[in-house]
């Protein structure tokens, strides 16, 4: 991936944690950041079926997961499924979607099966959602309820490149054609294997311990003598804990020490 992302290590390392740990991630950046770019790249490296949802304020959920069509021919209704079903999923743009899309989103994210009728239909194993938004743009968004964002297990702000890194990427964009090709590297059973390995990797009691004082420092920071009271509206769900828990013991994967 970093052949064609230059620089940005903070997102590819956050994306490469949601796909070890099956935790949806939420990117938030100005455009042209390589937000879907990178979001692309990954889904070429796992070879496995990808969707990409380009929200709009006019969708509806049965665009995504899908609806119930008549069949004339058996006098029955049968299921049309929607694009939602896939293993990778790139939300783009998600606070764009209306808040009847979003719910249908939320209950494919937090309980990886969706309902079409009267039918909840299971997604594939490897599901996972990887979404952006834009931070500028407000005319015609649908802020995202809590109840959604906390489903996702980081949020990752982009920022600008640094000035060597854009001198590279115009280096890169010289007027030839020279796409790189992305070949897959793993299949979904290796991230399953990867997903079960992480889950297995020893945490010590302090490190624990840390964890949840952190969970609860984010809904009474007057106890642990922070005075961050005004700038917290609501505190970390327990979700937190087990999430927090996860994506650190996903880093020694490709890295040698986590700080």
């Amino acid at each position: 991936m970093a052949k064609v992302i230059i620089g940005q290590e903070h997102l590819l390392d956050r994306l490469l944690i949601g796909l070890l740990t099956g935790g949806h991630i939420l990117l938030e950046g100005l455009p042209g950041l390589a937000k879907t770019l990178a979001v692309k790249t990954l889904a070429k490296a796992v070879q496995t079926d990808f969707r990409r949802l380009q929200f709009t304020p006019d969708m509806l959920p049965a665009d995504i997961i899908g609806t119930e069509i008549y069949n004339p021919r058996q006098t029955s209704f049968e299921v049309k499924q929607g694009p939602i079903f896939a293993s990778l999923i790139l939300a783009d743009e998600i606070n764009r979607a209306p808040a009847k899309v979003q719910s249908a989103l939320l209950e494919a994210m937090q309980e990886k099966q969706v309902t079409i009728g009267e039918k909840s239909f299971p997604l594939p194993e490897l599901f996972l959602v990887l979404a952006t938004q834009n931070p500028i743009e407000q005319e015609g968004t649908y802020p995202l309820p809590e109840a959604q964002v906390d489903r996702f297990m980081l949020k990752v702000v982009i920022n600008y490149p640094t000035m060597e890194e854009e001198r590279r990427i115009l280096d890169a964009f010289d007027g030839t054609d020279n796409e790189i090709d992305i070949l897959p590297i793993v299949t979904p059973d290796d991230i399953l294997a990867s997903r079960k390995t992480v889950n297995t990797i020893y945490m010590d009691d302090k490190i624990k311990d840390y964890i949840v004082s952190l969970v609860y420092a984010t809904r009474d920071p007057g106890n642990f003598q922070l005075d961050l009271k005004d700038y917290i509206e609501t505190g970390a769900s327990p979700v937190r804990q087990s999430t927090s828990r996860r994506w650190p013991a996903a880093l020694p994967f490709w890295r040698d020490e986590v700080t």
